[in-house]
């Protein structure tokens, strides 16, 4: 049985002197204008979900759970270009979480570069955290599937260093072994824009490239290291031939279906079919893409449906700052309207945040009848096959 969390009281980069060794900034607050939401429970339904999360091992396959500037449009690119992400420990500890695949700043990653991506960027977003979380008596990074249990035996979240997309790889296939040097665990094929490994979701002009010949030895690369591959934001022909080409199961972190009325937001059947085929897990996305958890737990649901309940898991993609600004931001930054389904809500009531979100769910699932066996899989035990067999 996992013991109770045990938050020491650290805060990021508490080793140094605020405003001294570096810029400190007002950080957001657990919700940022928006209203708590907690799905009721009889007390019978409290004592059973208490009891499955303290048991069972509990996964988010795909979130950013750290700290963003209260004022996103007046502070992001200072807090960014600071160079140091302040990770919410305290609000973690908070959660029945027992490991979290942390997104760095992915997309927002324009530390010293104007538009991101590039190897010094990555470099320094990963290895700060590292830093910063290797003196908290609380957090430790995630090298291998023991980690996860160990966290959860002694009441610590393990921190799984992940990232959107491979473009700072460039055309260097030794950089995937650096990246897992430096903890790195699962990794994108591409974030929207194509790269030197394939075509990016939001790239396709006329036709879709697919994966290269690069990104197909980049992918077996990953394999044989023991990396994890998502292909979350990559083109539905990037996605289909990874799954063809890989020899491990692969990840989708965070998806939405799009026979599930996601439009062109979401992948489609084709797609999540193939990613269970390799015997993959697909996290189900939120962000601000859905306007509640009931509409969020129904989608789940119908990607159950679709490729069955061993090939979902929970990938929320959700922070602690507001998340609709924050997007606004990185739209800005990155020449993209972004589209109406992104934008439509302000917030997702009763996922504003991991703390919220993953309080939330199992909860709902507790609620809504599920058995402790499809529990257990969904919450975690999805995500650990899948890393038993990658790792």
């Amino acid at each position: 049985m996992g013991s109770d969390k045990q938050y020491d009281g650290y805060q990021s980069y508490d080793y140094l002197e605020e405003n001294e060794d570096y810029a400190s900034f007002e950080l957001a607050e657990m919700f940022s204008g928006y209203d708590a939401h907690e799905i009721p429970l009889s007390e019978d339904e409290q004592a059973r979900m208490e009891s499955l999360v303290a048991d069972e091992v509990v996964v988010s396959l795909h979130d950013h759970p750290f700290y963003f500037p209260e004022d996103v449009h007046e502070d992001l690119w200072d807090y960014v270009r600071e160079g140091r992400v302040h990770t919410a420990y305290e609000l973690l500890a908070q959660t029945p979480l027992d490991a979290a695949f942390d997104m760095h700043l992915d997309g927002l990653s324009g530390i010293h570069s104007k538009h991101g991506w590039k190897w010094d960027d990555i470099v320094h977003d990963v290895s700060m955290r590292a830093c910063d979380i290797a003196h908290s008596d609380y957090a430790m990074r995630c090298s291998d599937v023991d980690d996860i249990f160990r966290a959860r035996e002694e009441g610590k979240i393990a921190i799984v260093p992940a990232l959107e997309s491979a473009a700072m790889i460039e055309n260097e296939l030794d950089r995937i072994e650096l990246l897992y040097g430096m903890g790195v665990r699962c990794m994108g094929i591409t974030y929207n824009a194509s790269n030197s490994l394939g075509t990016g979701q939001g790239d396709i002009y006329e036709r879709d490239g697919g994966l290269t010949a690069f990104g197909v030895d980049a992918v077996q690369r990953m394999n044989a290291v023991g990396m994890a591959v998502s292909t979350s934001h990559s083109s539905p022909q990037t996605t289909l031939d990874v799954c063809e080409v890989t020899e491990r199961p692969i990840f989708d972190t965070h998806a939405l279906a799009q026979t599930g009325g996601m439009g062109q937001r979401g992948s489609s059947d084709e797609e999540l079919r193939a990613i269970a085929d390799t015997g993959g897990v697909i996290g189900i996305l939120c962000s601000t893409h859905l306007p509640d958890i009931e509409t969020y737990m129904e989608h789940f649901e119908y990607v159950v449906d679709l490729v069955g309940i061993d090939h979902v898991a929970f990938g929320p993609d959700v922070l602690y700052g507001d998340h609709t600004s924050l997007l606004e931001v990185l739209g800005e930054f990155h020449g993209v309207e972004l589209p109406e389904s992104t934008m439509q809500n302000p917030y997702v009531k009763g996922l504003e945040n991991p703390t919220e979100a993953w309080n939330n769910i199992p909860r709902w699932l507790v609620r809504d009848g599920y058995s402790d066996e499809d529990i257990r899989k969904v919450l975690g035990g999805n995500v650990v096959r899948v890393l038993d067999e990658v790792w």
